[in-house]
């Protein structure tokens, strides 16, 4: 046969291979250079960048490619070892504790937070420590037998057959109802699964890790992606976890834990009573949110969480709330206080940083403050997002006696933003959609991929942007998120979690189009495939039912509300 031409992106070399090659040999070769050139191993190679598609390394070259070899600080191949180590978890759970069932209920911080229950009736877990102890030593024996993870296309009915007696009722209802002949199936040993998305090669690179008692359930905490042989750092959130919570309440109300269990509603004609059951909650939420606002008896709402969470909607919103309670609410956007272009940040490729709260004019914001709550006028600046400068439209603002500011922004929460302001003047609200729906017990839609399919949608209907735009500016969104809103989420007096149950229903008739049109020759190809990987999985719903005032008409159109 004739020999292959490739690509290793990592080096830029040109390689001529033999039709049939694996990734394995291939990263094994470049782990041998790269450790004779510096003196050291690299990471672990996980997986690999096939024409920007992401495949374990048991994959077969038989074609031109371009490849770049993926290890753990990649966010392609910290999704890979987080996938594998969650499988791992569930066949310790499933080896130590066969008539017991494990359940991802969400991810916190770097890792999930998990229960394991009885799945048959008449048994009974021992005690949680034992368990813990019990399922963590399992885990450490698996990791040490470097058991490799495999995977096989099978038929759809005989994945269901192997699925049928594992005790994993989601998982089961979710494969019954899929409209194709063959799937990809997993494997670690004979223990079988459906993992969203590609696995890390074997269980012995699974090296840094941990399995602890938190709350009334367990955490798996995953390795620190820029510091690989070191545990991601846990800070204990109880502000935030008390929020999943909630959402775990609004999901057995409106009974959709997971896609199976929305498809079937959405199947049976329930997409518009679901709509207006969470539309509801959320409503009910703003309220309660208001009357806090008011017992405080604070003067200022600091309004703000990361893009894309519906924090514009939500200062809406509450402003009605708090006028039902006899408040003149008054508002200001910190996208008015940006510096002008010269005195912008920026990041280390050169771009200009807005996530940074150094883009704000904090003096003069704080300057206003002060003045507005001493009874004075000040004249509020407008920022020209064209020209990149603030300037003075002749827009003013006062305070009365029955007045409350709400300023919005994402560093609403941040000490340094109001730092001359009396703290008993403030009330801090933190928005985010913090988790949604999960496609079954052992795999969750994260809530960054929700922000992230909202955000496309909006940028293409507000901004004419296509998605390999709002895909590659992603990176450093997230990175700003993780550095100047996430450290400050717990100074909030209280949490809102923004995510509906119905939206990724909605928004996959608008997403879809734009992600299937993500060039194949970018980077961003790969994860517009794995954000079309679980849109695909549920039912549409028509979005004539979403009431004006929601949160999903900030990013489809159509609000009541002006932005």
């Amino acid at each position: 046969m004739n020999q292959v031409e490739i690509v290793l992106a990592n080096t830029g070399e040109r390689m001529i291979i033999e039709p049939g090659t694996p990734l394995k040999q291939l990263a094994e070769e470049y782990v041998k250079q790269k450790t004779e050139a510096e003196g050291k191993a690299p990471w672990p190679i996980l997986g690999a960048l096939v024409n920007n598609r992401v495949e374990p390394l048991q994959y077969r070259i038989y074609n031109p490619k371009t490849i770049q070899l993926l290890d753990i600080t990649s966010r392609q191949g910290f999704r890979m070892y987080r996938n594998a180590l969650t499988f791992m978890l569930y066949v310790a759970v499933h080896d130590c504790y066969p008539k017991a069932t494990l359940s991802f209920d969400h991810s916190l911080q770097n890792g999930f937070y998990c229960r394991i229950t009885p799945a048959v009736e008449g048994f009974e877990l021992p005690d949680p420590m034992e368990v813990c102890t019990t399922v963590r030593e399992r885990m450490i024996a698996l990791q040490e037998q470097d058991i490799p993870f495999t995977s096989k296309t099978m038929l759809l009915k005989d994945a269901i057959e192997l699925i049928r007696p594992r005790h994993m009722p989601k998982t089961l209802y979710t494969l019954e109802h899929l409209r194709q002949l063959y799937i990809e199936m997993n494997f670690l040993g004979d223990t079988v699964h459906k993992i969203n998305g590609k696995l890390a090669p074997s269980t012995g690179c699974l090296t840094t890790w941990d399995f602890r008692q938190y709350e009334d359930g367990y955490l798996l905490l995953c390795a620190d992606p820029q510091h690989p042989d070191k545990l991601s750092m846990f800070q204990n959130t109880p502000k935030l976890f008390a929020i999943f919570r909630e959402h775990h309440q609004w999901v057995d109300l409106l009974h959709t834990p997971t896609v199976g269990d929305y498809n079937r509603i959405v199947h049976n004609g329930g997409g518009q009573q679901l709509i207006l059951l969470a539309e509801a909650l959320h409503e009910k939420k703003y309220a309660e949110i208001a009357d806090q606002v008011r017992q405080s008896g604070a003067r200022m709402v600091l309004l703000a969480g990361p893009s894309s969470s519906g924090k514009t909607t939500s200062c809406r919103r509450l402003s009605v709330q708090l006028n039902v309670l006899g408040y003149d609410v008054q508002q200001i956007s910190l996208d008015d206080y940006f510096v002008e272009r010269a005195r912008t940040p920026k990041l280390p490729n050169g771009e200009f940083d807005f996530e940074s709260i150094d883009a704000l004019d904090i003096p003069l914001l704080n300057e206003h403050l002060k003045a507005l709550f001493h009874g004075e006028e000040v004249k509020i600046p407008t920022f020209d997002f064209i020209k990149g400068d603030p300037y003075f439209s002749g827009k003013t603002l006062k305070l009365g006696p029955r007045s409350i500011l709400v300023v919005e922004g994402i560093h609403g929460l941040n000490p340094k933003l109001t730092a001359e302001i009396d703290e008993s003047l403030k009330f801090k609200v933190y928005v985010s959609a913090l988790t949604q729906l999960a496609i079954d017990d052992q795999n969750i839609i994260h809530g960054t991929d929700n922000r992230l399919v909202r955000r496309i949608v909006r940028d293409n209907n507000f901004r004419g942007w296509n998605a390999y735009e709002t895909l590659r500016r992603w990176p450093d969104v997230v990175r700003g998120e993780r550095k100047h809103i996430f450290p400050y989420q717990e100074n909030a007096n209280v949490m809102f979690n923004s995510a509906l149950l119905y939206e990724l229903g909605v928004l996959k008739r608008y997403a879809e189009p734009l992600l299937k049109q993500v060039p194949e020759d970018c980077e961003e190809y790969s994860s517009a495939r794995a954000l079309l990987e679980f849109s695909e999985l549920l039912l549409p719903i028509d979005d004539k039912f979403i009431p004006y005032n929601s949160i999903m008409r900030e990013f489809l159109g159509g609000s009541t509300f002006e932005y």
